[in-house]
């Protein structure tokens, strides 16, 4: 195993949980998973007796990194009370209040002072991301994504191709580093012409053959922060982390793009919850 560069990881905790929020009759949780579910709140949904969060920093853990950070709201005792009572044992926390919730990157520049200058990984709480892939991201030496494709993560995660559609595409050149995001495509079609892999089912659809996702997982330098605050807000009124990331590739930052193989668990809705739970049936998370 490479030697680790990056201890950091910055853990996007902030959202309001919109569509988690969401009712739906046809999914049934405990009773204290609907109250997770009703406030929002997707880090402290319990899984097999234990916050989907608890999950995620493990996996930090495992991977190496040593300090984490977990942006969150100015209202944010739920969080803080859970881990005062469970503080990780392998794992340095601290929180980064985002006054608002303004965004993936506005939350990464309320950070900044949290950083010292260090180089950081960042990425979604409501998703669980392979060991390896965040081993290899920290052992990184630069800025860089792992780089999903997309036909693995429809076979290995519990992501419907639906909603893959939607994440962030990307294109990357013959050396490795990324030439081009798009984040929220249009549904009509993929840029991307890398990342795809041999002997797939031909039913499979050109979109996941061919076609590299980015998980909003990322590893940055302090160059990322100017970046983000000369940021527009995008058609849905946010600072975009990707957006940022391709403005940063226009200004000539390198992101190495390392080739990852999920799954990736997502439990951004309330129908995730069963699926994200049996598949972590068994597994006991030590942050």
């Amino acid at each position: 195993m490479a030697a680790h560069i990056t201890a950091r990881a910055l853990v996007l905790a902030r959202g309001l949980g919109t569509r988690m929020r969401q009712a739906d009759a046809d999914v049934t949780l405990t009773d204290a998973q609907r109250r997770a579910a009703d406030a929002g709140l997707k880090p402290l949904m319990p899984i097999a007796g234990r916050p989907f969060l608890d999950y995620v920093l493990a996996s930090l853990a495992d991977a190496g990194l040593t300090r984490a950070g977990l942006v969150v709201a100015p209202d944010h005792r739920p969080i803080a009370a859970h881990y005062a009572a469970h503080p990780p044992a392998r794992l340095s926390l601290d929180f980064v209040v985002q006054p608002e919730p303004l965004g993936t990157a506005d939350a990464v520049v309320a950070a900044e002072s949290w950083t010292e200058g260090h180089p950081f990984l960042v990425m979604n709480g409501d998703n669980l991301y392979p060991v390896r892939a965040l081993t290899d991201l920290a052992s990184l030496a630069e800025p860089g994504l792992p780089a999903f494709d997309a036909g693995d993560l429809v076979r290995s995660s519990n992501i419907p191709e639906a909603r893959i559609r939607a994440f962030a595409l990307i294109d990357v050149d013959e050396q490795g580093y990324l030439t081009g995001i798009v984040e929220k495509p249009p549904a009509s079609g993929a840029i991307p012409r890398q990342g795809g892999s041999h002997g797939q089912d031909p039913a499979v659809s050109a979109f996941t053959r061919k076609t590299l996702v980015s998980m909003n997982c990322w590893r940055f330098d302090a160059r990322i922060f100017d970046v983000c605050r000369g940021l527009p807000r995008s058609a849905r009124g946010e600072y975009e982390l990707p957006e940022a990331v391709g403005l940063a590739v226009r200004r000539g930052i390198r992101f190495r793009a390392i080739p990852a193989v999920g799954p990736v668990l997502d439990l951004s809705r309330r129908g995730d919850t069963a699926d994200v739970e049996r598949r972590l049936a068994g597994a006991e998370p030590r942050p």
